[in-house]
């Protein structure tokens, strides 16, 4: 009755959105005995058929670098925003600084071998080396109350501000394990290296990503930073310390708090105030950090610092505020 009163009108019912009642052409089945099918499926199963974003090959080629970039910050930034990470403590240190009774059990090993072998001038170094280790072995535990204290912040802040790292083992795992024992969700922002590094065990595992290039992993470390904690470390440490420094000097990002855990080793390994004098920079850009020795002692310099500048620690996120770059 419908279809006869539509034909009556001349205006038909709206098409099914996926089925339809006569195949196409290329849908339908071929002759028997005919080649093509197996043509079909050659064709089908050649590399170049793929989906472009299907095709991981592809993808690889230099050529492709630019999809590469946008892909490696925007997987991380629309699954941040899923999650409704707004805010974030960015915590960098060594991954060579590990838990005391690892560093402890190490330096024994190290200790009885020596014994055994004083002649060996390379075993003497790696001792030495072992005994600064555990000693910085200390900051593993400030890193790991650190984490805790910020967890429970986040619950109080309605998980808006989470704890987040290079995602890799030694201050990283530190940090992300004391988040999680205060019940808190934690990011890790791992990398692919040559040889790689495997995530910590401690990162929620919704929250941690593996990026292809460090430029953009850089970027998603600042975009909600509202705090830099620098535990002692190597290469890597410095070059994050370094370029949020140099983005907070320039003013391409707002100012955040930046503190250096351990002021014996920070100024051992990087004098301020030497370059000050140099005149190479000047004295408000030695004000852009300080030291803190004990977790909360950072906890509370962050609080204290936003308090000073009429900030909020946990506020509306935008992308020109705390930390985050145009």
């Amino acid at each position: 009755m419908k279809d006869r009163k539509s034909a009556i009108l001349g205006k038909p019912f709206p098409a099914h959105p996926t089925r339809r009642e006569i195949d196409l052409p290329g849908c339908r089945p071929l002759p028997p005995g005919d080649d093509a099918p197996a043509l079909v499926r050659q064709i089908m199963a050649n590399p170049n058929y793929r989906l472009a974003d299907a095709d991981a090959d592809f993808l690889d080629r230099d050529v492709m670098r630019g999809a590469r970039l946008q892909l490696d910050y925007q997987k991380a930034e629309t699954l941040l925003r899923d999650h409704g990470i707004a805010h974030s403590i960015v915590v960098f240190g060594g991954t060579r600084v590990t838990e005391p009774e690892r560093a402890a059990a190490t330096l024994a090993a190290l200790e009885a071998e020596s014994a055994r072998h004083p002649e060996d001038a390379d075993l003497q170094r790696r001792l030495r080396v072992a005994r600064r280790l555990n000693d910085k072995s200390r900051y593993y535990d400030i890193a790991r109350e650190f984490g805790r204290i910020v967890g429970a912040a986040e619950g109080e802040h309605g998980n808006r501000l989470a704890i987040v790292t290079g995602g890799g083992p030694g201050i990283m795992e530190a940090a992300n394990r004391g988040a999680v024992e205060a019940g808190a969700r934690t990011v890790g922002l791992n990398i692919t290296l040559p040889h790689e590094q495997l995530p910590n065990p401690y990162v929620t595992p919704d929250l941690c990503f593996r990026f292809r290039y460090f430029a953009l992993r850089k970027l998603h470390f600042l975009l909600r930073a509202r705090a830099l904690v620098v535990f002692p470390g190597g290469f890597g440490t410095f070059d994050e310390l370094f370029e949020t420094l140099t983005l907070i000097q320039t003013r391409k990002i707002q100012p955040v708090p930046v503190i250096l855990v351990g002021r014996d080793y920070w100024a051992r390994a990087f004098d301020a105030d030497f370059l000050v004098e140099e005149g190479v920079i000047d004295p408000e850009d030695r004000a852009l950090f300080w030291y803190a020795e004990t977790a909360q002692e950072i906890w509370e310099d962050i609080q204290r610092w936003y308090a000073r500048a009429g900030r909020a620690l946990i506020g509306t996120p935008t992308h020109t505020e705390g930390g985050a770059m145009p």
